[in-house]
């Protein structure tokens, strides 16, 4: 049956941004192959439905993938579009990862209530919002006169709780506002040195099951992210970080500015023959090297922040992975000599 023949059910979570983010894979599927029958099917998944805790009290980002995976397994869907950021480590291998979207812009940034324009203004004697240790880590270092406190739900959710006054600002993706057209809310920018983002933060990940031809989408995947992917979560592995650690890693290409793209890939970013790990088949990656990969690490046990960087040449998912392990080797060398 020729590709633009076959049926495709993607499946999303119900939230507003979760569905714009799909719609992306379904808009290339559709420009490309007109005759295939796309469907999208979403669902509230647990991680969804408790919002009065933080991820790491609850079991971590698989919360947000369990009722998705097993759409996929029972057949209801073909392919499940995901945040990569909120995609857990370990990948189920009946259910790989077949590729990676061009990245959007990486950064966190800084939301400010409506009325309020300048930083200055912001009334800390509320809290400013984040539902990420990691964010709250590195902000802590950025605003040492503020306290943080939890907010979750979507982010249309949490804009009405700043907005209703309940926090003097909080801190979301760039990516996620951007692909929502509420760039307008954003009062500041935080580079990603002054704050290394989540692992893969920017990035969809696509899952399918195993067996099935996914050839369709090779023009949409990124050779690019599947390097910065496999490196930013094999610094996070290495570290034996679990989803609910605050652990971050980034990485960059030269030459290239903070955004990648936000859906398909140009012809030189393109690549097919992905494995369940996001390995690419033959992919030549030369022209994207070398890559800066910086890390940020938490020890619980001496409450001591260590970020470290490196510059690498890299030319595929399996030398992004071993750059990753590298930089975690170099971190727990610096823990190992502060213990």
């Amino acid at each position: 049956m020729a590709q633009d023949e076959k049926k495709l059910i993607i499946g999303s979570r119900e939230s507003l941004l979760a569905v714009r983010q799909s719609e992306l894979v379904l808009g290339y599927l559709r420009k490309n192959f007109p005759r295939m029958q796309t469907k999208l099917i979403t669902m509230k998944t647990t991680g969804d439905k408790i919002l009065h805790k933080r991820l790491d009290e609850i079991g971590g980002k698989g919360l947000f993938v369990k009722e998705l995976d097993q759409a996929l397994r029972e057949g209801r869907t073909d392919l499940s579009v995901h945040s990569l950021k909120d995609l857990p480590a370990e990948i189920p291998e009946d259910l790989p990862v077949i590729g990676f979207s061009g990245r959007e812009d990486p950064r966190d940034v800084l939301v400010l209530p409506e009325g309020i324009s300048d930083i200055s203004e912001m009334d800390l004697s509320k809290p400013i919002g984040t539902s990420s240790r990691r964010r709250t880590l590195q902000a802590q270092e950025l605003f040492p006169q503020a306290r943080f406190e939890s907010v979750r739900g979507n982010v249309l959710t949490r804009l009405r709780k700043l907005d209703e006054g309940q926090y003097s600002a909080i801190i979301l993706a760039a990516a996620g506002l951007r692909r929502l057209g509420l760039e307008n809310r954003i009062s500041r920018f935080f580079s990603t040195e002054e704050m290394i983002p989540s692992a893969g933060q920017g990035i969809l990940a696509l899952q399918g099951r195993k067996g099935v031809d996914y050839s369709c989408l090779d023009g949409f995947v990124s050779a690019r992210s599947a390097i910065a992917a496999a490196a930013e979560r094999g610094f996070v592995g290495a570290l034996g970080g679990g989803c609910t650690s605050p652990i971050s890693a980034h990485a960059e290409f030269d030459g290239l500015s903070e955004s990648d793209n936000s859906g398909a890939s140009d012809d030189s970013d393109a690549c097919c023959g992905f494995g369940a790990d996001g390995d690419t088949a033959g992919c030549e990656a030369d022209v994207f090297s070398p890559m800066t990969l910086s890390g940020f690490y938490y020890d619980e046990e001496t409450g001591r922040n260590y970020r470290k960087k490196i510059t690498v040449k890299v030319s595929s998912p399996e030398e992004g992975r071993a750059a990753g392990r590298e930089l975690a080797a170099l971190v727990l060398a610096d823990m190992k000599r502060h213990r």
